[in-house]
């Protein structure tokens, strides 16, 4: 199999036709059939059912799974690489909704001074951060584990050859506004919250509660409301007085300190934060820089650096 006869069946799949896949690449349809069954007679499997009704068949849909992945990963080796696109510097990330995630990368990209740069920052659901760093979409993925989810996490990374390595441990705390009634505590209980709507972030098909982003996400909640990005997040902490559960972790000169403030959880838990890369090959010099970045913001708020290893996975 050629990666031209991945293109013309990819291409077959996007048209639902193989007359119009064939048009859309200047080929003819013969030729388009020929190479179809080519592939489909190499891995003895029948990928399209093509009667009256065009359909893609099961082992169809785990081919064109593993198919697009594979042009995936070619149109970034091009776009890498390219004539055009070699002088740029390149950097991605994909981290949960952390402000500090945001200043270090904000302090790495001041920090550089080149005329041309292609970087990439992604806010996203926890499974997706996984599959970004084992795809090589992104070097560095920024998650959390604790006793809670650390058995299936661990799991997850071990299945994609990455490694996690913690930054700092965090204790819950809960972002609320200004004007909310807990604002003023030092410190609140679970029970105090109970009026209150909780504020998560979504996590769509992977909805488990190991995969939340917000530690105790296995506590039942009268009221729960999941959103799907920071600023509708935090417009509902000021507009329903909700509450999130977070690291505490705030920036006034990104976040604006007169609208949300961080006030403990007495919990007896906490999150050991950290970056997920692949074992294999290095990581890019910007990529180093960010970590940088990532330590010097960490120190600078107070929160207590972290270099070994979390501890081990909670007994079943």
């Amino acid at each position: 199999m050629t990666l031209q006869q991945i293109r013309y069946i990819l291409a077959i799949a996007e048209s639902r036709s193989v007359s119009l896949a064939a048009k859309r690449l200047f080929i003819s349809q013969p030729s388009l059939s020929a190479a179809l069954k080519e592939v489909e007679d190499e891995f003895g499997i029948r990928i399209f059912n093509r009667g009256r009704e065009f359909s893609i068949t099961r082992e169809g849909e785990e081919f064109l799974i593993y198919a697009r992945q594979v042009m995936d990963q070619m149109n970034l080796l091009e776009n890498r690489f390219s004539s055009r696109n070699a002088i740029r510097e390149l950097c991605s990330v994909s981290a949960q909704h952390y402000i500090f995630a945001v200043k270090a990368f904000s302090n790495l990209v001041k920090r550089l001074s080149f005329s041309e740069y292609e970087f990439t920052f992604r806010e996203t659901r926890t499974y997706e951060i996984i599959s970004d760093v084992a795809q090589m979409r992104s070097e560095i993925g920024l998650l959390y584990e604790n006793g809670f989810n650390r058995k299936i996490i661990g799991k997850l990374l071990k299945e994609n050859h990455l490694s996690f390595t913690p930054l700092f441990r965090a204790t819950p705390h809960v972002f609320v506004s200004r004007d909310h009634p807990l604002a003023g505590r030092k410190e609140v209980t679970l029970e105090d919250l109970e009026p209150y709507p909780c504020l998560s972030f979504e996590q769509g098909q992977y909805n488990s509660f190991y995969f939340s982003e917000e530690i105790l996400s296995e506590l039942p909640h009268a009221r729960s409301i999941h959103v799907s990005d920071r600023a509708t997040l935090f417009n509902f902490l000021v507009g329903l007085s909700g509450y999130t559960i977070s690291s505490g972790f705030l920036s006034e000169e990104l976040n604006g300190g007169d609208i949300i403030v961080s006030v403990r959880l007495r919990v007896d838990d906490e999150m050991h934060i950290g970056y997920i890369r692949r074992k294999s090959g290095e990581l890019s010099r910007f990529a180093g820089l960010y970590i940088e970045e990532l330590r010097k913001v960490i120190k600078e708020a107070g929160y207590e650096p972290e270099e070994e290893a979390p501890a081990p996975p909670a007994m079943d």
